[in-house]
């Protein structure tokens, strides 16, 4: 045993040696090391947690999207805990971390601008949740459903299955549209024209079978249909319908243009083109001078 520890003294010298001094502490290796390992047992820990809550909150069916908050926001705080106690480990207090920050702030102003507001984006989100996990939203020229929501960007995958990762900025500072965040309806518009002269109520009765017939619809709120105007080469009508379906609306109100156009054919509803008329007045120059 004297052996042993004999053999490893030179190693714990090494370790033990001071390589600097902060404030009143000496800060050595082994310091250094055991504020790496406090770290990463937080990091262990946060990620514990946040199974344990992901456990405990879908026993008491709260939204999905509520629930990835609520895991992600206690996730960065025991992160956070857990840099402020390795910090101290080594003889950086509060009040060093203040000035530090002071100096770093400098630098955030000019090369971390995009990182710092993409971060503090990101805490707004995951605490006034204008966006959540699963959601069908559309921001810029981006269109998808939310898979997941992280400090700096958010995960969204396409129609397409194709994934894009969206800066969280964009969400706070851009027109963002949600489909999903009044509910889990939504209501779809098909816009249609018939030629003048048609049964107006013919028509009526055509969209509204048309609607009551597929399956994606639903019967209530009821399918409603608008004259909207008298347009320039046609009566305009609107067939407002709800869907649940928020992910496939798209192939929804292509059935229902497929189905409209047939019911018009089979009832000798007229769809109309735009036409124009082009008048042609004789010139005075001769033919032969053109």
């Amino acid at each position: 045993m004297n052996e042993f520890i004999e053999s490893i003294k030179p190693a714990l010298k090494v370790l033990t040696t001071p390589l600097f001094e902060l404030g009143e502490q000496d800060v050595s290796l082994a310091s250094f090391l055991s504020a790496i390992l406090i770290f990463i047992g937080f990091l262990w820990v946060s990620k514990i947690v946040q199974k344990l809550l992901d456990r405990f909150l879908k026993t008491r069916n709260i939204d999905p999207g509520i629930q990835g908050s609520i895991e992600k926001f206690a996730k960065y705080i025991i992160i956070i805990l857990g840099i402020f106690v390795a910090l101290d480990s080594i003889g950086i207090n509060l009040n060093s971390l203040a000035a530090v920050a002071g100096v770093l702030m400098v630098g955030v102003g000019f090369g971390l601008q995009n990182i710092t507001q993409n971060f503090i984006s990101g805490i707004i989100i995951l605490l006034q949740r204008p966006i959540k996990k699963g959601d069908i939203v559309e921001v810029g020229d981006t269109k998808g459903r939310i898979v997941d929501i992280h400090a700096r960007s958010t995960l969204v995958v396409t129609r397409d299955d194709t994934a894009i990762i969206v800066p969280n900025s964009q969400f706070i500072s851009e027109r963002v549209i949600n489909d999903s965040f009044s509910g889990s309806k939504l209501r779809l518009h098909i816009h249609v024209g018939v030629a003048y002269g048609s049964d107006t109520k013919k028509v009526e009765k055509i969209l509204l079978d048309v609607a009551k017939a597929h399956d994606g619809v639903l019967s209530t709120p009821k399918p409603v249909v608008i004259f909207e105007d008298f347009g320039d080469s046609s009566l305009n009508f609107d067939l407002r319908v709800w869907v649940t379906d928020l992910w496939a609306n798209d192939v929804i109100e292509s059935d229902l243009r497929f189905a409209i156009d047939r019911a018009f054919r089979n009832a000798k509803v007229e769809i109309p083109f735009p036409q124009r008329d082009l008048h042609l007045r004789s010139s005075d120059v001769e033919l032969g001078k053109i």
